[in-house]
């Protein structure tokens, strides 16, 4: 009898702290009389119907209503993504052989804009020949929004990857769909309870219950993503999905567990849902990101390192490199500056700083309060683009004019000063693809940002112009083979117009 009281004080320990997070029907509200006494009578019959238990076993009730109307609210947005492609096969009796097999892979994704717009994981969906996107089967009446239209396997298309946070930015052709809200998202702290939501081990829709374990965790050191890092079950199958707060609203995306044993450990992590928001719109915007930078380095604070140089505190962040001709530089930042806030807000460690830091896009003005010996000095430092191989391309190109859309490419000519950003191409002329586009009509060839196309058929290209012309003269069903240069090497790609 004791014991069966202690777990009531438990639980219901549990449903005050999150009770009353989400509005009750009037119409499923039952009188505090009919639930005490159903309660009382199916639940815990051995326990005396006392005023205090039958509180309880109410808040307990309510906690149960508050999570069923979350996964009703939340459920409608969240799909399963299929994905075929070619992988290598694992064959330990045949180390020395490569095998390779066709693959199967199902994951998560969460509709973030009702006109098809789908976030999963870049993981989920590397080396896709084919994507497809299932939706849930919401019964009517179970959202605000309407979901009736798609309910049907639908084949996506990729607008654009992120391979740094391991996002990818899906469309499908529907609209009126139930979404989340990448604009209202939220800040976690620590201990907050948060529910995922995804396909784990392929169970469609399927929602579990944990706590933010850390607000902001930096797995790996050499790397600036800072993760959520959650207790709530995750295993394989829910990468992709979304990480939502008490209140509905997004957090995160999971991406990774830690685990020895190949299932959930109360290990999770989740891309923060500002970094995912940030990354959401330069991909549909751009079809890439656009990193910032304000050419400068940090670190963590130890106590070791503060006694070594006389800190004045041996916890946060040190700027421990600045680039010379850098913004950082021009704006007066010093090695050994101690960082104290970003934008206003404290910095506490490193990745905080370095999240921070990543959502400001170029153009941005970063406003750094740091300590220099004894004072505080505000410094406004503008934030610069990052161009690697992949901005540059894209940047070169005009998508109005040097879209290929058979191949669902833009295309760029091998002039001079698109030989510079390539590593040593092996011709002199040939179309390189400075990026990859999501168009209906297009042929999966799997080109990437860098290939340049030298040959269809057996007809020689030099240019956007000659490429189109070679292209129009193949028809569906026929045919085609690229010769192409991948970093150096050359290579035959086939397939079949459509």
């Amino acid at each position: 009898m004791n014991s069966a009281r202690q777990w009531l004080k438990v639980t219901a320990w549990c449903a005050l702290a999150c009770g009353g997070v989400l509005p009750v029907h009037a119409q499923d509200r039952q009188t505090p009389a009919e639930t005490h006494s159903q309660l009382a009578e199916a639940a815990v019959p051995d326990i005396p119907t006392t005023p205090a238990a039958a509180r309880s076993a109410g808040l307990l009730h309510q906690f149960s209503e508050s999570l069923q109307q979350l996964a009703d609210k939340i459920s409608p947005a969240v799909v399963q993504v299929m994905v075929t492609g070619y992988g290598p096969a694992e064959d330990h009796d045949r180390a020395d052989t490569a095998l390779i097999r066709r693959q199967h892979t199902i994951g998560s994704g969460v509709i973030v804009d009702p006109n098809g717009y789908i976030i999963t994981n870049a993981h989920v969906i590397e080396g896709a020949e084919r994507i497809r996107v299932i939706f849930p089967n919401v019964p009517s009446g179970t959202s605000n929004q309407d979901t009736t239209q798609v309910l049907r396997p639908t084949t996506a298309t990729v607008v654009g990857v992120h391979q740094q946070t391991d996002l990818a930015l899906l469309k499908v052709d529907a609209k009126g769909l139930a979404s989340l809200d990448l604009n209202n998202y939220r800040n976690v702290h620590q201990g907050e309870i948060v529910v995922a939501l995804g396909s784990p081990q392929g169970l469609e829709n399927t929602m579990t219950l944990g706590i933010v374990s850390a607000a902001s965790r930096q797995p790996d050191p050499d790397s600036p993503m800072a993760y959520i890092q959650t207790d709530a079950p995750i295993n394989r199958g829910n990468s992709g999905g979304p990480l939502i707060d008490a209140d509905g609203y997004l957090v995160g995306i999971n991406t990774f567990i830690l685990t020895e044993s190949g299932g959930s450990e109360g290990l999770g992590f989740a891309v923060p849902a500002s970094v995912v928001n940030f990354v959401y719109r330069e991909l549909r915007e751009r079809g890439h990101v656009h990193h910032g930078e304000i050419g400068a380095i940090a670190q963590t604070i130890t106590p070791v390192l503060a006694a070594g140089l006389g800190l004045p505190r041996d916890q946060g962040v040190i700027v421990s490199d600045v680039f010379p001709g850098s913004s950082a530089e021009a704006s007066g930042l010093k090695i050994r500056d101690i960082i104290l806030k970003l934008d206003g807000a404290p910095v506490g460690g490193l990745p905080t700083f370095q999240s921070a830091l990543y959502m400001h896009a170029p153009g941005d003005n970063l406003r750094l309060e740091v300590l220099r010996g004894s004072q505080k000095i505000d410094l406004n430092i503008p934030v610069k683009q990052v161009h690697d191989d992949a901005d540059r391309l894209a940047d070169v190109a005009d998508p109005g004019k040097n879209l290929i859309s058979k191949l669902g490419i833009i295309g760029s000519n091998l002039d001079p000063a698109v030989a510079n950003l390539l590593d040593d191409p092996r011709a002199k002329t040939g179309v390189v693809v400075a990026a990859r586009v999501r168009d209906p009509l297009e042929v999966d060839t799997g080109l990437v940002a860098g290939d340049i196309i030298h040959a269809v058929n057996q007809t020689g290209v030099a240019s956007v112009a000659e490429l189109r012309s070679a292209l129009e003269k193949v028809k569906p069903g026929d045919p085609l083979v690229l010769q192409i240069e991948h970093r150096g090497k050359l290579s035959y790609v086939a397939c079949e117009m459509e």
